[in-house]
């Protein structure tokens, strides 16, 4: 497991630490505090409680009165194809009562941008074991997967320039191969 999960696995902890004591009124400030979107669901999926990070990462305000299982406005899967909220991991998490790890979705928000990211939805019990609802941290990795896709884009033209005899096919490769990995350095390194 890599830094960065590492360290949602922690927020989560933390999370789920703040939401176990009896302190219900200084919960949004440590969950607002957290330096990731995180939002708390009931046992129906309903959404009690986001951070403001959730409005940065979905580019909208969630609606506590009507919005369920997911703070975006809408999920795709990896492939393209569309996600139901209702089959979205928090609902999984929350149907199944077990955490959900190893997903990766898209969101799109309503201006039509679109996040890459990983959802870390964690059921939640109260002191006596009785299911509570759930927490979710969303890791948004859209600026990892597309210097991964750029360096991988780099590396098959200079593995396709060298199989290839004509030089100006070879510089043509080449210069592709430099402005990609270019376009890798220009993105932000994750946090």
């Amino acid at each position: 497991m890599n830094q960065r999960m590492q360290f949602a696995e922690k927020l989560i902890d933390r999370a789920l630490s703040a939401m176990s004591c009896d302190a219900a009124e200084t919960l949004p400030d440590i969950l607002d505090a957290l330096p990731a979107p995180i939002y708390v669901t009931a046992t129906d999926g309903t959404i009690t409680f986001y951070n403001r990070a959730c409005v940065d990462l979905a580019g909208r305000t969630p609606d506590l009165r009507h919005d369920r299982w997911c703070v975006t406005w809408r999920l795709f899967t990896l492939g393209g194809e569309p996600l139901p909220h209702a089959d979205c991991p928090m609902a999984i998490a929350i149907r199944e009562q077990r955490r959900v790890r190893d997903a990766e979705a898209i969101a799109e928000r309503p201006d039509g941008t679109r996040v890459r990211f990983i959802p870390f939805p964690t059921p939640w019990f109260d002191a006596d074991g009785n299911f509570a609802g759930a927490i979710n941290l969303l890791l948004d990795v859209t600026d990892e997967r597309k210097m991964e896709t750029l360096r991988g884009q780099a590396a098959r033209c200079r593995r396709l320039a060298m199989s290839i005899g004509d030089r100006q096919t070879v510089e043509t490769l080449t210069a592709m191969a430099i402005e990609y990995d270019a376009q890798a350095d220009r993105l932000p390194l994750p946090n």
